[in-house]
């Protein structure tokens, strides 16, 4: 899938992310659950899928047709950064056949040396036909990103960084900010709850918009009614 299609196919829409971690009610060891949460997505008007981890990317791409950006999420000793955070994983996506990936593009200290754009460009070096999304925490974080050679930015990341403000609810200044900045289009994630949080995230200037446990994690979405109803 080139470029100008990707974008094409997921401009001012919404992606689903597709995931769960072992110790979630919605991991099963022995078979992904996954591919069934990007169907109904698809089913719904989703535009693009967000999925974690070789086997569950691998059983939605068999699943559905929309775009998928694939990640890994695996953690190191002494490196915070954990989505996608090394050339290991994206080579292992690669092999996978992901058109686009997300990689941790913070500005926080990596285990391989490499700063966080030293690291999006040699990515993009080693594969120049993989989309890069770069998942960020600060305005700082996406300028540097997208002068890397990121294809999109996502403000995933705000709010899960000691330097980014903690926020109830999506990070509206960062995507504004970064949608008035950026040459490549910013992707609005991050604790979008609401169809009118992610209609708004669309109105500040995200080209599309990522939501997650709003959608696909019963656990999250059972504990906000009754948090609620119990005040």
């Amino acid at each position: 899938m080139k470029k100008e299609e990707f974008l094409s196919q997921i401009k001012g829409g919404l992606i689903v992310s597709c995931q769960a971690q072992p110790g979630e009610p919605l991991y099963c060891k022995e078979s992904s659950l996954m591919p069934f949460m990007a169907r109904a997505a698809q089913e719904g008007g989703a535009c693009g899928i967000r999925a974690e981890g070789l086997r569950d990317i691998r059983a939605i791409q068999e699943a559905v047709d929309l775009p998928v950006i694939g990640l890994i999420k695996i953690h190191y000793p002494g490196q915070e950064a954990y989505i996608t955070p090394t050339m290991r994983e994206v080579d292992l996506l690669a092999d996978l056949g992901v058109k686009c990936l997300a990689a941790d593009a913070t500005l926080r200290r990596r285990i391989d040396g490499l700063s966080a754009p030293d690291y999006l460009a040699a990515i993009k070096k080693r594969h120049p036909d993989m989309l890069i999304l770069a998942d960020v925490a600060l305005y700082e974080e996406g300028l540097a990103a997208s002068l890397a050679g990121a294809d999109l930015v996502s403000t995933a990341l705000s709010g899960y960084t000691a330097q980014s403000p903690r926020l109830k609810g999506p990070d509206f200044k960062l995507i504004r900010r970064l949608s008035l900045a950026l040459p490549v289009p910013v992707i609005a994630e991050g604790r979008i709850h609401s169809p009118a949080q992610a209609a708004r995230a669309l109105k500040e200037g995200a080209f599309a918009a990522v939501v997650g446990g709003a959608i696909t994690r019963p656990l999250e979405i059972t504990r906000r009614f009754t948090e609620k109803m119990s005040q």
